[in-house]
This record gives structure tokens, C-alpha cells and sequence, in this order.
């Protein structure tokens, strides 16, 4: 048996097609709220995690585009994702050494609010990924992977914005944006290592 005809057909799979565009629009809905309150009050860890919002509704409009291809495209495509779910890890250290720099503290209540609202958003995210994230190999994976690290990220956030409240300090942000970052590195390794084991695995 070939590894294409080992894999479900995803093309035909109307409920993970479903999914996966359902997530892209939540995704890419909440990016822009969070992205305003992050540049309104200075906050490293929501500008961190809004640039992974819009990163998430780019992986799961690509996945849509590519649930149709041979595994050796998707296996390809899955490098890419890769690359793509690391730009929110460089962009959040630019930024943490922009704010650094300055020494803003976030309005602490903006920042916690809106962290659970993103919490919510991920949460749901995550759950309607889970069935499906065993199925399509490292496309799906990428997908499922940024939620479920969205939703521990966001759980930090909200932290953040307490401790931020409790002790006028930047550094719960900084600190919270850079482990955002940190987890945006790791999951693009796991999306990549599974892409090159679909790619070797699909050769002939």
C-alpha cells in the first residue's frame, strides 16, 4: 500500500473542510480587535499574540487550499507552514526590544480583558481542530498545534495582566510575550519535522 492510499481522503472530508474555514474566520476576525487594544496600550504579549491570530488564519486558509493535493505537495506545503507559524516568534522580539527600550507599562485591565477574549476564540478554535488533528498529517497538525498553544498562551496572558495590575511592571508582559514567541519556535519544529517525515515517507 502506497502512503497516499494509507491517508483518508481529506479532499472529500466536508467536515474538516468546514472546520478548518470556520477557524480561519474566527482567527482572523479576533486579529484585528487584538491587534488595535496591543498598538492602543503598548502591550508586547497582545501584539504577539494578534500577529499569531493572523499567522493562524493564513495556515488554516492554506491547509483549505491544500486538503485536495498528494501527500507529497502537502508534505511541501507543510515546510512552508512552518516557516510561516515562526514570524510571530521574530516580530514579538522586535517588538519586546522596541517596548523594552521605552519602558511602557500596559493598561493592565485592556491587556486582561482582551487576553480572555482571545482565550475564549482559541479555546473554541482548539476544539473544533482535535478530531481532525491525526488526519492529514502535518497540515491539520500545524492547525491544531497553534490553537493549542494559543489557548496556554492566552491563560498567560491574563496572568500577565493581573500581575501587571498588582505591580506596575512591564516585565509580566515582556516576559509573557517572549514565552509566546518561544512557543511559536516549538510548534513550527514539530510542523516541520512532521512535513519532512511525510515528504520522505512519500517518495517512491
Amino acid at each position: 500500500m502506497s502512503y497516499d492510499e494509507a491517508l483518508p481522503d481529506i479532499a472529500q472530508n466536508a467536515p474538516l473542510k468546514r472546520t478548518v474555514r470556520n477557524v480561519a474566520v474566527l482567527n482572523l476576525s479576533y486579529f484585528g480587535i487584538e491587534f488595535a487594544v496591543a498598538l492602543a496600550i503598548g502591550s508586547v504579549a497582545l501584539f504577539a499574540d494578534s500577529v499569531d491570530f493572523l499567522e493562524d488564519g493564513a495556515v488554516n486558509l492554506l491547509i483549505l487550499a491544500g486538503l485536495g493535493w498528494t501527500v507529497a505537495r502537502r508534505a511541501k506545503l507543510g515546510m512552508v507552514l512552518a516557516a510561516i507559524i515562526l514570524l510571530p516568534a521574530i516580530a514579538t522580539l522586535w517588538t519586546a526590544w522596541q517596548d523594552f527600550s521605552t519602558g511602557l507599562v500596559p493598561e493592565p485591565l485592556p491587556l486582561t480583558i482582551t487576553g480572555a477574549g482571545a482565550f475564549v476564540v482559541n479555546f473554541v478554535a482548539a476544539r473544533l481542530l482535535a478530531p481532525f488533528r491525526t488526519t492529514g498529517g502535518s497540515l491539520t497538525r500545524a492547525a491544531f498545534l497553534s490553537a493549542r498553544n494559543d489557548v496556554i498562551a492566552n491563560v498567560a496572558i491574563i496572568i500577565a495582566g493581573l500581575l501587571t495590575a498588582a505591580t506596575a511592571s512591564r516585565w509580566p508582559d515582556l516576559v509573557v510575550g517572549l514565552g509566546i514567541a518561544a512557543l511559536n519556535a516549538g510548534a513550527a519544529h514539530e510542523v516541520y519535522e512532521a512535513a519532512r517525515a511525510e515528504h520522505v515517507a512519500a517518495k517512491p
